[in-house]
């Protein structure tokens, strides 16, 4: 049993073996108590003083004998042990590689069969998987560096042939290799659709920031009073404000476009879709240009109304005084109007002043095109018809006036 030469041809036929192999040492444990008792024994009659049954030589010799055989017994058991021992050691090591084999084929046909996802949810999940996959990779790589060493040092005992195990090593070396550039690659694809989708998903939003603010700029409520008016262009300068920050986003597109896998970065739609969002901006920047100027435009419509409608209740308010006002006779009443008309001179200057500038508004909105040009030149028109007559109602009051001044003082003359 000690010197069979079958050391087992796969690791549990080993295992087998080194069962039944302790078994065998554990029965040579026990012989051997039984053998050292016998010997003891057996020594004794060789010290044995007159009658000897035995030459004490032949039963030394045979003591000897039995303790030598005794001994090689146990060396054999001891080689035996190392030698499966080793064979263990070299089974489990061909079990690891196909082990190690057996998980790269299943991540290869994992990966084979992987694909890199139709949309942005469905990338990133697979590149969760992805990251945990990677950590298994990580672990497996230890192992299988532990494994390789432990081949190495069954290589450096030679005690079996080196083919088997070197190629082996070899074979495993150049799968790992294989699926660790696999992987990588899937990697780099993972990252590329993720890339793709990402671009996608900010473009996307980024057109429907665009629309959202197309129809808030083009809208055609410009207010119904200065106030509105004034919150509506508070309002829209902040837009506006938005619509800048935006333009990095809109010119960093082609950049971006560039950094995309040939793939993705190829495709007719993709080109088109930026082309479609530096157009879309395009038209939401003018249109938000001009809405402003309409809403400044309906700011100045509605102040001028206000500075016109500020300007006739003067006129009312003078037309009627000028046409109830009666030139007195009297030198001292005359004087009293005279110095009224000072007063109001100094009024009208004023008015005058507020006048010109709503004739300057209107040539302005007029000129610009205003859709309330027809209003405002009639608007404009009335104010000033208003304003001749009574420029002209002033002026016949005064030369009433500086008649009877004259008459008075031709008479204080006479």
């Amino acid at each position: 049993l000690l010197v069979s030469k079958d050391l087992g041809k796969h690791l549990l036929e080993v295992e087998d073996l080194l069962q039944k192999h302790g078994l065998l040492e554990a029965d040579i444990s026990a012989q051997t108590e039984r053998v050292q008792a016998l010997n003891a024994a057996a020594l004794k009659f060789s010290e044995l003083e007159g009658y000897q049954p035995c030459d004490p030589q032949i039963i030394c010799n045979r003591v000897n004998h039995v303790q030598t055989c005794l001994e090689e017994l146990g060396e054999l058991a001891g080689k035996r042990r190392k030698e499966l021992e080793d064979s263990r050691q070299l089974w489990a090591f061909f079990q690891e590689m196909e082990e190690a084999e057996a998980w790269i084929r299943e991540k290869e046909q994992i990966l084979a069969a992987k694909t890199c996802g139709r949309d942005l949810s469905s990338v990133l999940t697979l590149t969760t998987k992805h990251k945990n996959m990677l950590g298994e990779l990580g672990s497996r790589r230890a192992l299988l560096h532990q494994a390789m060493k432990r081949g190495e040092q069954i290589l450096a005992k030679k005690r079996f042939s080196p083919g088997g195990i070197q190629e082996k090593m070899r074979e495993v070396r150049l799968r790992w290799k294989k699926l660790e550039e696999v992987t990588g690659l899937h990697q780099q694809r993972l990252q590329e659709a993720l890339n793709f989708f990402q671009f996608s998903a900010e473009t996307d939003d980024l057109v429907a920031w665009l629309q959202d603010t197309y129809r808030i700029v083009s809208s055609d409520d410009f207010g119904h009073d200065d106030y509105s008016t004034q919150a509506l262009l508070r309002k829209h300068r902040a837009v506006v404000e938005e619509v800048e920050k935006h333009r990095a986003a809109v010119l960093a597109l082609r950049k971006q476009l560039a950094l995309l896998a040939p793939e993705h970065r190829q495709g007719v739609d993709v080109q088109i879709r930026v082309v479609e969002v530096e157009q879309l901006y395009g038209e939401v920047a003018e249109v938000a240009v001009l809405r402003q100027q309409w809403l400044q435009d309906a700011l100045a419509v509605y102040r001028m109304f206000s500075e016109v409608h500020a300007c006739e209740v003067w006129v009312d308010e003078k037309e009627q005084w000028l046409e109830r006002m009666e030139v007195p006779e009297e030198l001292d009443e005359v004087e009293v109007v005279q110095h009224r008309f000072e007063s109001l001179d100094q009024e009208m200057n004023s008015v005058m002043g507020r006048i010109l500038d709503v004739n300057q508004v209107v040539q302005q909105l007029v000129d610009g095109g205003h859709p309330s040009s027809e209003e405002v030149r009639s608007c404009q028109d009335h104010l000033n018809s208003r304003w001749n007559r009574v420029v002209e109602l002033v002026e016949r009051k005064k030369g009433q006036l500086s008649s009877i001044l004259k008459i008075q003082n031709y008479l204080l003359e006479c």
